[in-house]
């Protein structure tokens, strides 16, 4: 008698589908808020890149006027091109770094984010820090790709 009451309760598999069907609701509610949270953060950085690159365009328009005028060199005033450049950011209400260098021709610019994520808030990762780089040079004339 106590062996078969041992064999029915060992062989008793009631419930056992239900724990893992849980285990993988689990495994796949992860693995959906990776690739949503995930796919976001890359559109995010997208729009970062996007927007550093317009606001190095918008420097890139402030060039210093006593050096193209008199005919001595066609370059940006850096302290014009980053207000312009900061001037942008903060138009479309972003924040960034703004740099003129070399031969002051070319701006970089890098635009700091975040991304609030969806799924992954419910782990404790409540946001996704975005960075953003966008870099203009500075253009006089026509160019022509080298070997032609």
């Amino acid at each position: 008698m106590l062996l078969s009451r041992l064999r029915r309760v060992r062989c008793d598999d009631q419930g056992g589908v239900t724990v893992f069907v849980a285990v993988c609701v689990i495994a796949l509610i992860g693995i959906i808020g990776i690739a949503v949270d995930g796919g976001s953060k890359m559109r995010a950085t997208e729009r970062a890149d996007y927007i550093a690159g317009e606001a190095a365009r918008a420097g890139g328009q402030a060039i210093d006027p006593a050096l193209a005028v008199a005919g001595k060199a066609i370059v940006v005033d850096p302290r014009t091109a980053q207000v312009a450049a900061q001037a942008y950011l903060h138009s479309i209400g972003a924040t960034g770094k703004v740099g003129v260098f070399g031969d002051s021709k070319t701006l970089t610019v890098t635009v700091t984010s975040a991304y609030d994520t969806k799924f992954l808030s419910v782990v404790g990762i409540g946001s996704l820090s975005v960075t953003g780089h966008g870099k203009a040079t500075l253009l006089h004339g026509v160019t022509a790709p080298e070997g032609n």
